[in-house]
């Protein structure tokens, strides 16, 4: 694929979701994560970028924790971090990274780059605290070329009613004090309803920190319409 590389991608607006910064939040999951990665996270990554080839857009880079596993396949990543703090993490770590990455400014909800300039894109713990799930599976989608795939990794809605109704009921503190994170979203189905042909799916329980309980995660891929 081409358009990446070359790519003069739009300024971050000074309002809206993409002006939105979470420090004290981000501070805090840039010290969790290193912990959570020896956990599992580190091999759910891995796991989740097994596969890719040529040209991926990662949103919501992070610290750029995904770097290190990106496989000989992918011949570049331009990753998107709105996050100030964690974006300066990122740039450093994508400095050592295995295959060439570019660490920009940019949301799921606008992503800087071509229509259908990457073969695939990346969302690891994102569709979790995006302002509109929709608008950003439709950016994806955007940004995909036709049958690309998308790569996904999230934290989502348990699927036992008890547990679930918790979330719901806790949904609404923990988006304040989480960066906006929801624990109770139904993200495959928002995958599905964007179009997009779920091709494999893994459903299982992680705890992200030890003081805080196992929550239901899935990880897979989905492969955006082909033209008819």
């Amino acid at each position: 694929m081409t358009g990446i590389g070359n790519e003069s991608p739009a300024p971050v607006p000074e309002s809206g979701p993409a002006a939105r910064q979470h420090p004290h939040f981000a501070r805090a999951y840039a010290r969790a994560v290193e912990g959570m990665n020896r956990r599992g996270g580190a091999e759910h990554r891995r796991d989740l970028l097994a596969g890719l080839q040529r040209t991926v857009i990662e949103v919501g880079a992070g610290e750029g924790s995904s770097f290190a596993h990106y496989p000989e396949t992918v011949a570049r990543v331009l990753a998107f971090e709105p996050d100030d703090h964690l974006r300066k993490l990122a740039t450093a770590k994508a400095a050592s990274a295995p295959r060439p990455v570019t660490v920009m400014a940019g949301t799921a909800e606008k992503i800087p780059a071509k229509d259908a300039s990457a073969d695939a894109v990346v969302v690891s713990l994102v569709l979790c605290s995006v302002a509109d799930q929709d608008e950003a599976l439709a950016e994806i989608r955007r940004v995909l070329v036709p049958g690309g795939t998308l790569a996904f990794y999230e934290h989502v809605r348990s699927t036992y009613r008890l547990l679930a109704a918790a979330e719901d009921m806790l949904s609404p503190a923990w988006q304040r004090i989480a960066g906006g994170c929801h624990p109770n979203r139904d993200t495959l189905s928002a995958i599905i309803r964007a179009g997009f042909t779920v091709r494999t799916i893994r459903q299982f329980s992680f705890a992200v920190h030890p003081l805080i309980p196992p929550v239901a995660h899935i990880l897979g891929t989905a492969t955006s319409p082909a033209p008819e």
